[in-house]
């Protein structure tokens, strides 16, 4: 297994991000769309374990190899970097991995964390087939309007029982929208835990070591089941 800094044309410019490879080689695409905080160690980290559990990862940057563990300054970034620009740039990202000599099959599956699970679902949408799974951890579009027409990939979410800034309310109404536009009902689990339980680098100390296990194995068998 090995893991590099990868450049590649995104949205009309350059766009950096870190790439995991499997050990034997080949494998499966995986995009992984990091929080708020930028690519931190915490992602490059989640980046290798897929890549060793066989899949070919790729962890972009958007906000331009900068990190931060100061929460004024993390809220501050979805601002400074506009949704669509942002769901442009993760298109390029797809673009990689789809082209990537190591890849098997012809689509992708994108995992995202908090805003990044926000990102992936956008994606999703925008890329309908090239997209063949996507996983949502604490994050999700909030307008009330959204539309999820076009969202082909299946969909696993992972959402905190006590995470105030997602509350129930919104991920059931989430979950049915995507069941509408797909005729599918995504799967959704609820942990007795707050928001960023699989961050153990999270600055508001929301790491749950239990529950991240059990939605790391939900994961892996979610992924494994919808990418060839």
């Amino acid at each position: 297994m090995g893991a590099q800094n990868v450049t590649f044309s995104s949205n009309g410019g350059l766009a950096h991000g870190y790439l995991a490879l499997p050990p034997q080689g080949t494998g499966p695409g995986l995009l992984l769309v990091q929080e708020r905080w930028g690519l931190t160690e915490h992602i490059t980290t989640t980046a290798d374990r897929f890549a060793a559990e066989g899949f070919l990862v790729l962890a972009p940057d958007p906000f331009g190899r900068e990190t931060t563990h100061d929460p004024a300054a993390a809220a501050e970034r979805p601002a400074a970097l506009p949704v669509q620009d942002a769901v442009r740039d993760l298109a390029g990202a797809v673009d990689l991995l789809l082209k990537h000599p190591a890849i098997i099959g012809d689509a992708v599956a994108v995992v995202g964390f908090c805003a990044g699970g926000d990102l992936a679902l956008r994606l999703a949408v925008q890329e309908g087939d090239r997209v063949a799974a996507v996983v949502p951890f604490y994050g999700l579009p909030r307008e009330p309007d959204f539309s999820y027409l076009g969202l082909t990939a299946h969909v696993l979410g992972h959402f905190g029982e006590r995470d105030a800034g997602i509350p129930e309310a919104l991920v059931d109404e989430a979950a049915m929208l995507i069941g509408e536009a797909t005729d599918r009902r995504p799967e959704i689990h609820f942990y007795p835990a707050g928001h960023a339980f699989m961050n153990e680098e999270d600055p508001q100390g929301g790491y749950d070591p239990l529950q991240a296990r059990v939605a790391w194995r939900r994961t892996l068998s979610f992924l494994r089941g919808h990418l060839s």
